[in-house]
């Protein structure tokens, strides 16, 4: 008996008069993840930037990942009308610049370090990051609310000692609080031998043994 297979239908997006939709934010608040900003120059080369927690590793080869960005934004419409963008993965010290790209707050790059180094894909938020990475529009998809864009990662900066800020259940947490829980207790030491026991022979291999 043969098969037919049916190509995969598109996703639709929410229309008018669909049924209430589910809220999956309580969802997403129980998977922590890191938390990054987002950054790139409008058309005007002025500065744009975002936080964004939805990030996620698509290919090693060619080095992909995807961006979940509001579409509304300002800064998603630079990334998509440049194809150039930045993300910077933000530091365990750098909740003050979460919270500062998420406010929409117009003066957040003249309240931040920042720089453009050449061949950037955006500002990098050299105060607030400890990995950075450039790269360029390769694919983006508008669903809904979001797009989702995807992104050829081109350069990696990485700075040794700083450790992740981590996000979830509304919070915020530091990397090396989540990695100080204490080890397993150490094994009790072994229990002394007996000068008596220590000098019996050892039964051979099935024979019984006989207490001292």
């Amino acid at each position: 008996m043969s098969h037919t297979s049916r190509p995969a239908q598109p996703l639709r997006p929410p229309q008018p008069g669909d049924a209430a939709e589910t809220d999956i934010r309580p969802l997403m608040s129980a998977f922590p993840s890191g938390v990054a900003v987002v950054t790139a120059l409008g058309t005007d080369s002025e500065p744009r930037g975002m936080t964004c927690s939805s990030l996620a590793s698509v290919a090693l080869s060619p080095p992909t990942v995807v961006l979940c960005l509001r579409t509304a934004s300002p800064t998603t419409q630079a990334v998509l009308e440049t194809g150039q963008v930045a993300v910077n993965l933000l530091h365990e010290d750098a909740r003050p610049v979460s919270d500062l790209f998420a406010s929409g707050d117009a003066e957040r790059f003249a309240r931040t370090e920042w720089r453009l180094p050449l061949g950037a894909g955006g500002p990098h938020l050299t105060g607030a990051a400890h990995a950075i990475a450039d790269g360029e529009v390769a694919h983006a998809v508008e669903f809904g609310d979001h797009t989702a864009v995807f992104v050829r990662v081109h350069r990696v900066a990485l700075r040794e000692e700083g450790q992740p800020l981590l996000y979830g259940r509304r919070r915020y947490a530091r990397w090396s609080d989540a990695t100080s829980v204490p080890g397993p207790p150490a094994a009790a030491p072994p229990e002394p031998v007996s000068p008596a026991r220590a000098s019996a022979p050892a039964a051979p291999e099935g024979a019984a043994r006989v207490r001292p």
